[in-house]
């Protein structure tokens, strides 16, 4: 009999798993709290409390800056671009104050990296900041494919389905899944027609049972097996 710590890890339930990064891998919420509020300071506008920030957050800095105006005494677009440069240079040189990866996450790409699946992030963070978090955080050598709200061009952020399509040609094809905390992360992953996952931990803009995921998870703990629940009986 094979001894049990030498048994092979069983095959990955799929060969691809895609991640949004803002509020499903790591809780960033903190840092760009502080770059909202750096720039709604410039114009002598109120803070924002990070509760207050957290369901602006997944539609890229411009839309969360734009909410974060629209909240504290209204958004011209004048303003909304100069705010825009200032929110993004504060962000860059704080980008890893205070984001941390949220429990459970590591040790839930451990053990799907170990069983042989592709991991992929694809966030509306323009690209560059997102390699540089990832980077200041030592995440970067995890994933197969880091792309960006930019990557694909204007217009072509999720909710689109061209990032997830990208990811899945990155990654050399394959089944795939898709995790995300928004609704522009379900609505891509099942516009790619990806089974999606939605964390009940993320930054949330409605009850996350509103997504129209076809699973939650409450952790990372529960991850692995939600995606064995999906996974074809043959493999």
């Amino acid at each position: 009999m094979t001894p049990i710590s030498s048994r092979p890890s069983p095959a990955a339930p799929f060969d691809i798993v895609g991640f949004d990064l803002d509020g499903t891998l790591l809780d960033t919420s903190g840092d760009l709290a502080a770059a909202v509020n750096h720039a709604l300071a410039s114009v002598g506008r109120p803070a924002l409390s990070v509760e207050a920030v957290r369901p602006m957050i997944g539609g890229g800095a411009r839309a969360m800056l734009a909410q974060g105006m629209a909240a504290t005494g209204g958004c011209d677009a004048a303003t909304l671009d100069r705010l825009h440069r200032l929110l993004l240079d504060h962000y860059e040189a704080h980008i890893a104050d205070l984001t941390r990866p949220f429990p459970g996450m590591i040790a839930a790409l451990d053990t799907l990296a170990a069983r042989g699946a592709r991991i992929a992030v694809v966030t509306n963070k323009l690209e560059a900041l997102a390699r540089k978090l990832l980077d200041a955080l030592g995440l970067t050598a995890r994933f197969a494919c880091i792309i960006g709200g930019d990557t694909m061009g204007p217009g072509n952020a999720k909710p689109s389905p061209k990032p997830i399509y990208e990811m899945l040609a990155r990654c050399g094809g394959g089944t795939a899944a898709f995790v995300g905390d928004s609704l522009f992360d379900i609505r891509a992953g099942q516009a790619a027609g990806l089974p999606t996952i939605a964390c009940a931990f993320g930054f949330l803009t409605q009850p996350v049972g509103e997504l129209g995921a076809d699973a939650v998870i409450d952790g990372y703990a529960e991850l692995v097996p939600t995606l064995e629940r999906f996974a074809s009986p043959s493999r």
